[in-house]
């Protein structure tokens, strides 16, 4: 998907939010388990509700590699079923991928030519040629882990070197010679507010993939006044467990949808007071 076509979407339909699709076998409604493919029949239900209000799914790929066959073709069936049914959806396979060159390549092949995904995360510690093979594909993303939501980003994220760069920003300032923004995103985490100024003096025009709105208490309007690109918007907000499990029960899609529906209202709104819209 080019970048225009992520922009227009987005201006369409007033929303730049991305569903995570995390399905832990364990967390499904109970129903659901006599389905021939549980993982799959729950995702087909969330995906179906939340479209109207989404422009991305984010499957992240240890929910389906922990079941095995069964999840891997539940993934599978999933990202067939959005190209098939909501082409005009991002798909984004979140598999923190980091390796040498040509491993590297393999993983860029597999989640782009065999899954179909549209942007795979990436892990860039080991250097440029572990980040490459991604962003050597046309019209195919590469989503850079910059500023994680996680507890532990201060262990590595945070420190300096002489310079006085901080190692997030050393990874913004040289990634920026792997690719441009038309083919590079960056995991930037809703829970950091103001770093996410920082991160905008460096990658100015980069969509953010923004983790950490809902369930880890990141908050959207902080996320808009400091990263929102006002002509292009320049964010995809992910959301997962405040949307998958708003409902444990027989109506999990339906509260899925309703979830998904107040989110993106809150984001039209936001949208038109920045002059997006």
């Amino acid at each position: 998907m080019k970048r225009t076509e992520l922009i227009e979407n987005i201006r369409s339909k007033g929303s730049f939010l991305c569903v995570g699709l995390d399905p832990d076998i364990k967390k499904l409604p109970a129903h659901l388990l006599k389905e021939e493919n549980p993982i799959f029949a729950f995702n087909k239900a969330i995906i179906d509700a939340t479209a109207p209000y989404t422009v991305a799914y984010k499957p992240n790929l240890a929910f389906y590699e922990s079941e095995g066959i069964e999840g891997m073709k539940a993934l599978d069936m999933t990202v067939k079923y959005i190209k098939e049914n909501y082409p005009d959806q991002f798909v984004i396979a979140d598999a923190k991928r980091g390796d040498i060159g040509n491993t590297a390549a393999m993983y860029a092949r597999s989640l782009f030519e065999t899954l179909g995904a549209d942007a795979v995360t990436v892990a860039p510690y080991m250097g440029a040629d572990s980040v490459t093979p991604f962003t050597a594909y046309d019209d195919k993303w590469t989503v850079l882990l910059a500023l994680t939501s996680n507890k532990g980003y201060e262990d590595f994220e945070l420190m300096e070197d002489k310079h006085g760069h901080r190692l997030f920003e050393r990874v913004l300032f040289r990634s920026q010679r792997w690719g441009s923004p038309v083919n590079m995103m960056y995991v930037v985490g809703a829970t950091r507010g103001e770093l996410i100024a920082d991160v905008r003096k460096i990658a100015q025009r980069n969509f953010l993939l923004v983790p950490g709105v809902g369930a880890q208490g990141g908050s959207l309007e902080e996320v808009v006044r400091y990263g929102l690109l006002p002509d292009e918007c320049g964010l995809l907000v992910n959301s997962s467990r405040g949307i998958i499990y708003a409902s444990s029960g027989e109506d999990f899609a339906q509260a899925a949808g309703e979830a998904a529906k107040k989110l993106a209202g809150e984001m039209d709104t936001l949208l038109r007071e920045n002059g997006f819209k």
